[in-house]
């Protein structure tokens, strides 16, 4: 299945150069007057090579097709990330170096899908937000209303995300999975 590269989102195998690949992350630029693109970071599922590609916005990309179970995200131990199927609970772990940036947006009882390749777990599907507690960021002014001025918060996680400068310790905020981009208060 072709998609436009601009739909390319953290987790999702496709095909490169006659390979499968792991999406690690995805930046869209517009540098100035240049057409727009898509800089990527693909891992090679089977050599595990890392490497940074760029994509037109309009080249198609083959999104590979692989079996999605729906699984629910239990805890991290270390690089180790648990995972319990919600119908059988059967539980899987991947490793930080399969899921990439998208251990940023993983918290307890988070509902996800785990693709599977050839009964092998290769990658995790995010949803498009995700709900965050920021744990540390500069005390929030009491008349800031939002602006173009933001200011640094980090997340539970351990993503750094720009807020506007309303947004204090312990407030929930709603976060973009494909942009990592603040959305609104949750």
């Amino acid at each position: 299945m072709a998609i436009p590269a601009t739909q390319l989102r953290p987790g999702m195998i496709i095909k490169h150069n006659h390979d499968l690949h792991s999406v690690f992350s995805v930046e869209h630029r517009t540098p100035g007057n240049l057409r727009a693109f898509i800089q990527a970071k693909l891992r090679n599922l089977r050599t595990g090579a890392m490497f940074e590609h760029r994509f037109r916005s309009a080249d198609p990309i083959e999104r590979i097709n692989v079996d999605e179970v729906r699984m629910e995200f239990l805890y991290s131990d270390g690089d180790a990330y648990y995972f319990m199927n919600t119908e059988n609970y059967e539980q899987i772990h991947l490793d930080k170096s399969v899921l990439g940036e998208a251990v940023d947006y993983l918290t307890p009882n988070l509902e996800i899908q785990v693709e599977f390749f050839d009964g092998k777990p290769v990658g995790i599907e995010l949803p498009q937000t995700v709900d965050l507690t920021v744990v540390e960021t500069e005390p929030g002014l009491k008349s800031a209303t939002a602006s173009s001025v933001t200011k640094p918060a980090k997340t539970e996680t351990g993503l750094v995300v720009q807020v506007p400068p309303f947004i204090n310790e312990g407030e929930r905020i709603r976060v973009d999975t494909s942009e990592g981009a603040y959305l609104s208060r949750a």
